[in-house]
């Protein structure tokens, strides 16, 4: 018999797990976020413990920052502005969710991810105009205190000049491996009117010259102004090539991104599958923690989980239909 995890409100557009998957924040269209907890490790539902008004406006995106850094999240509103609440013991007082920074552009922001670098937290924030915003937290003890690092477009070339861009959204995944001799580095693809911003492209960091530089481009020659929905960069452990899906208006597709670059700097790419199953665009991908099996969603209501075999052979292995209660 089915069980239900947690019963989210009516009018909730958003959701996601923390780092661990014990705790779930879902935001609202009425501007509130909503924090469950399971009050039995043993049980596999969750009730709600905080609901709080985070922005006047709907809240379309909640990220959880990385547990290193305490209880916190980062909420973008449907007015493109970005807030950062934390959870904090004040005195004698219980715990209680506290607004740390307010981010306001000129732009509206479309997406955001957190990822531990070998020196710091970085948050890589997409803008509407099509830039690209690095902040680096400078106090790890207050989740306040943001710098911006850098800022640049998603473009190969960077004299590369187009008319004004007008993003609708925007798709960020950050590189989960990270340590010792490993560089930091995420995947971004937009979904705009200017198709040099929408192919996905693989950013690194360049330590030598402090800047960030484009070192791969998930799209065929004749795919690279195709509109990108989301992309999702999987665990690895153990194998000599990373592994990203990609969704655009053409699907799900499949690469293998080489850990060595060449003469230019560039990673060798494959695309080694291409899959199909939803009937519409693709929302949201995650892969599980062993990066072996990709979830996927969209606006056909089901989800579906895929896996490759021993051959390298990706198929569907499970869908689930949405059921109304």
């Amino acid at each position: 018999m089915e069980k239900p995890v947690a019963t989210l409100d009516r009018g909730t557009t958003c959701s996601a797990w923390n780092y661990c998957g014990e705790r779930l924040a879902a935001g609202s269209v009425d501007g509130s976020l909503s924090i469950f907890d399971s009050r039995d490790p043993s049980s596999s539902s969750f009730i709600r413990s905080f609901k709080f008004k985070a922005h006047e406006a709907g809240i379309v995106k909640v990220a959880w920052i990385p547990p290193e850094y305490g209880d916190a999240v980062g909420c973008i509103s449907e007015d493109g502005t970005l807030s950062i609440w934390e959870e904090l013991v004040e005195g004698t007082q219980p715990l209680q969710w506290k607004l740390c920074k307010n981010f306001k552009t000129s732009s509206k922001i479309l997406d955001i991810q957190f990822g531990v670098t070998q020196t710091s937290l970085k948050m890589v924030a997409a803008h509407s105009d099509g830039y690209v915003k690095v902040f680096e937290l400078l106090d790890p003890l207050e989740l306040k205190n943001w710098q911006l690092q850098a800022e640049f477009r998603n473009v190969i070339d960077s004299v590369s000049t187009f008319g004004k861009a007008s993003c609708l959204t925007a798709c960020i995944s950050w590189n989960p491996r990270s340590g010792e001799g490993q560089e930091s580095s995420f995947i971004l693809g937009f979904n705009s009117n200017s198709p040099q911003l929408n192919s996905p492209k693989v950013w690194e960091f360049d330590p030598a010259h402090q800047r960030w530089l484009p070192v791969a481009e998930l799209a065929l020659p004749g795919d690279k102004g195709n509109p990108v929905y989301s992309v999702a960069w999987a665990s690895n452990i153990g194998r000599p090539y990373e592994v990203i899906a990609v969704a655009s208006q053409k699907g799900i597709s499949i690469w293998h991104v080489g850990s060595t670059p060449d003469s230019d700097g560039r990673l060798s790419i494959e695309k080694v599958a291409q899959l199909s199953g939803h009937n519409n665009e693709v929302w949201q991908m995650e892969w599980d923690m062993s990066g072996m099996t990709l979830a996927t969603t969209g606006s056909d209501g089901r989800v579906r989980l895929w896996q490759s075999n021993l051959k390298g052979t990706w198929n569907e292995q499970a869908a689930f239909e949405p059921t109304s209660s």
